[in-house]
C-alpha cells in the first residue's frame, strides 16, 4: 500500500457489533484495521462496504465455537498477526493476548516488531497511544458494545512519507 497521504481507522474487539458512529469515521478513511476479536463476518462487511482496504487478524474470541457455522472460511482467513507496508514505515497488527507479560506490554510488542513505525493491538479494550519511542504502541479499545470503558472507541491515523498523527475518537455509551 503506497501513497503520499493515507487515512487508517484502528479499531478493536467488536464482538460481533460496531458502533455505527465509528462506521462514520471509517467513511472518511482510506483503510481500516481490526485487530481482533471481530466476532463476525457483519462487521468485516460493514467496514468493507465504508473503507477501500480491510486488514483484520484474529482474536482470541474469533473462533469456530462463536462465529456462525456459515463463516468459518472469513474466519479461517484471518491471520493471527499482519504488518502492513507504508512509503513511511510498516504497521504490525496483532491483537496482543499472547503477549504474557502485561505489566511489560508495549516493550514486548516493541521488541516483537523492531523494524516497524507502529504497532497495533487490542484485547485489553483499553484505548491507548505510547508514542514515547519507535515503535509507537496503538491500542484502539474497543469499538462494539462490551467493555468499552466509557464508550465505543477508534484511532484514526494519518500518515505521510515523513509525518505521522493519531487521533483519538470516543463516543458516549447509548
Amino acid at each position: 500500500m503506497e501513497s503520499q497521504s493515507i487515512r487508517i481507522a484502528i479499531v478493536s474487539d467488536t464482538h460481533s457489533y460496531i458502533d455505527p458512529r465509528i462506521l462514520d469515521l471509517v467513511s472518511t478513511c482510506h483503510a481500516t484495521i481490526h485487530a481482533g476479536d471481530i466476532g463476525s463476518s457483519d462487521v468485516l462487511e460493514s467496514l468493507k462496504l465504508r473503507s477501500d482496504l480491510v486488514f483484520a487478524v484474529a482474536g482470541n474470541n474469533d473462533d469456530e465455537f462463536k462465529w456462525q457455522p456459515s463463516e468459518v472460511e472469513v474466519l479461517n482467513s484471518l491471520l493471527d498477526r499482519q504488518t502492513i507496508v507504508l512509503s513511511g514505515g510498516n504497521i504490525s497488527v496483532e491483537h496482543g493476548h499472547t503477549v504474557r507479560d502485561t505489566r511489560r506490554y508495549h516493550e514486548v510488542l516493541r521488541k516483537r516488531y523492531p523494524d516497524s513505525r507502529a504497532v497495533v493491538y487490542g484485547h485489553t479494550h483499553v484505548r491507548v497511544v505510547d508514542q514515547s519511542e519507535t515503535p509507537w504502541v496503538l491500542n484502539p479499545g474497543a469499538a462494539g458494545r462490551n467493555r468499552t470503558r466509557g464508550g465505543p472507541s477508534c484511532l484514526i491515523l494519518e500518515t505521510e512519507r515523513q509525518n505521522w498523527s493519531v487521533t483519538e475518537h470516543c463516543f458516549q455509551s447509548g
